[in-house]
Formats: structure tokens, sequence, C-alpha cells
């Protein structure tokens, strides 16, 4: 059973910060990410990170704010957000994929969790 079960979601005011985390059972993933989806809104990506650990990318809008990481011992991925804007406030779903990076389509999903920065 392949499962993706994202936690650390919350309320929080500007300026704060977040960690969410991601557990992955069934088997380990090659590219591991984050997407958001405010109301009314389409998803987006976030962030992603290889099986190493060693590359990453960010969506624009997060860069020099949030750090995607990964710890394949015990199959989990985060996202440390720092210096919360209202703007960040959305359901945050873990995505995964066997593929690289650059052609992952990340078909396997978690449940998603709330974050919302309040002004």
């Amino acid at each position: 059973q392949v499962q993706l079960v994202e936690s650390g979601g919350g309320l929080v005011q500007a300026g704060g910060s977040l960690r969410l985390s991601c557990a992955a059972s069934g088997r380990t993933f090659s590219t591991m990410g984050w997407f958001r989806q405010a109301p009314g809104k389409e998803r987006e990506f976030v962030a992603a990170i290889t099986r190493s650990g060693g590359s990453t990318s960010y969506a624009n809008s997060v860069k020099g704010r949030f750090t995607i990481s990964r710890d394949n011992a015990r199959n989990t991925v985060y996202l440390q957000m720092n210096s919360l804007k209202p703007e960040d406030t959305a359901v945050y779903y873990c995505a995964a994929d066997p593929r690289p990076l650059v052609v992952a389509r990340y078909d396997t999903w978690g449940q998603g969790t709330q974050v919302t920065v309040s002004s």
C-alpha cells in the first residue's frame, strides 16, 4: 500500500514559521515535492528535491523563505517555511514520483495539510 501522509500544518501569524512533514510508506520515491492550493485557485508547485537531496527546485514566490529536505532513512520529506505571509495560506500537498525531477509527473499524492497565515 503506497501512501503519503502530511502533518505540521496550522495557524500562524505573519512572519512566523512552520515545518511540514510528509511520511511515505510502501516504497521509496526518487523525486518528492510540495504543492499548494488556495481557495478558488489552481494547484501550484512549491518545491521539489531529488533522491540524494543534492538538487532542489523552488517556486519564485518562496525562494529564500522555504527549504525542502528529506531523510531517506525515515522515508520522509520536510518543508521548512519561514517568514510566512498571508499569501502562503493554502492546503499543502506532498507529492512523489519514482522518476527523476526533470520528468516527474507526481502521480502519488498525500491528503493535504492546511496552512493558514494571519495578518
